[in-house]
């Protein structure tokens, strides 16, 4: 199925940035839509609740700006990012100026965004919806998404336990729709895996963590640099939802990464900004250690496009004659 309109000529790369907490900020966000992927942060980043508007009109401000001047230019639209979920009380306002504004696409997670999905439509936005299982993608369809999200294994932040080959080929079973695939997604090659596998779209989180423009403690930046796959603790601890973080963070919590205790879904919190998760213990996906650097994010977004380009010349020159 071809991509959505919005998203047609806009790309200079099949990617969308997630929303990080604390991480995405109109800086990052800018520069991944400035590069050609589609930027996009939570709306629980804007604190208090009143700075998300001024968010939105200077990331709409400045892409408009840029492609008056540039009109030939892949310029990517953006995404806000919504929890759908009882524990964030910000979610009726975010939404309304989400609407008021017109915001192109609506990244929703944690829940069937019903009612949010109506609204967005309503002036013709996008909704991509996070699910992590066939029983979440079936529920979010039915609600009339535009897109699903799947996360899988090795993500970063809140993930799934399945492996991509497995969730891609059963969702395709039932939808022919935009897939965009979450896990462990850091080079060029891996852009490229994921459409191989049958998703439209890659979704990368923790490559875009160690940029210049992400919001992100320098320590926090290293320690992805410095990290590999054996670095990365999957624990429900810290806000109920199973997650991937950085040992090395957990560690200097005073904590034990390889024994950690347990959590349900009553301890998540996402408005309070009190806890430890994110802030101070850090999200990783298990492809750290295909990061080795701090680049700009269009240095980035660059090297990803020449590595994209070199594996499909590769993987055509290696073509099965069987």
């Amino acid at each position: 199925m071809p991509l959505p309109a919005i998203l047609q000529g806009s790309l200079s790369l099949p990617v969308i940035g997630s929303p990080m907490f604390i991480v995405s900020t109109p800086d990052l966000v800018i520069a991944q839509c400035l590069a050609g992927v589609v930027g996009s942060f939570p709306a629980l980043n804007a604190r208090p609740k009143e700075e998300l508007e001024p968010w939105i009109l200077r990331i709409k401000g400045e892409l408009a700006a840029a492609r008056a001047l540039h009109p030939a230019r892949p310029i990517a639209p953006f995404a806000v990012n919504q929890i759908v979920h009882a524990s964030n009380d910000r979610l009726d306002h975010d939404v309304d100026l989400c609407v008021k504004h017109e915001v192109p696409i609506i990244i929703t997670s944690l829940r069937a965004p019903g009612a949010v999905v109506d609204r967005i439509h309503g002036y013709g936005g996008l909704v991509f919806h996070d699910v992590i299982s066939i029983r979440h993608a079936e529920k979010a369809l039915a609600e009339g998404v535009d897109g699903l999200i799947l996360v899988c294994a090795g993500a970063g932040g809140h993930a799934g336990p399945l492996s991509p080959f497995a969730l891609v080929g059963e969702v395709r079973k039932f939808y022919d729709g935009p897939i965009i695939l979450s896990g462990s997604i850091a080079n060029g090659r891996s852009i490229l895996a994921a459409q191989a596998m049958g998703a439209d779209l890659a979704y990368m989180g923790t490559r875009f963590i160690a940029t210049r423009e992400a919001n992100a403690d320098p320590r926090y930046k290293v320690m992805i640099v410095d990290a590999s796959a054996a670095d990365i603790v999957y624990t429900p601890l810290f806000t109920g939802v199973p997650g991937n973080y950085l040992k090395p963070s957990v560690a200097l919590q005073g904590l034990d990464p390889d024994n950690l205790p347990t959590a349900d879904k009553t301890a998540m919190n996402f408005s309070a900004g009190k806890g430890k998760a994110w802030r101070d213990i850090w999200g990783a996906g298990q492809g750290v250690g295909l990061v080795d650097d701090v680049p700009a994010t269009a240095d980035l977004v660059a090297r990803l496009r020449d590595e994209y380009a070199a594996a499909r010349s590769a993987l055509a020159a290696q073509a099965s004659p069987f």
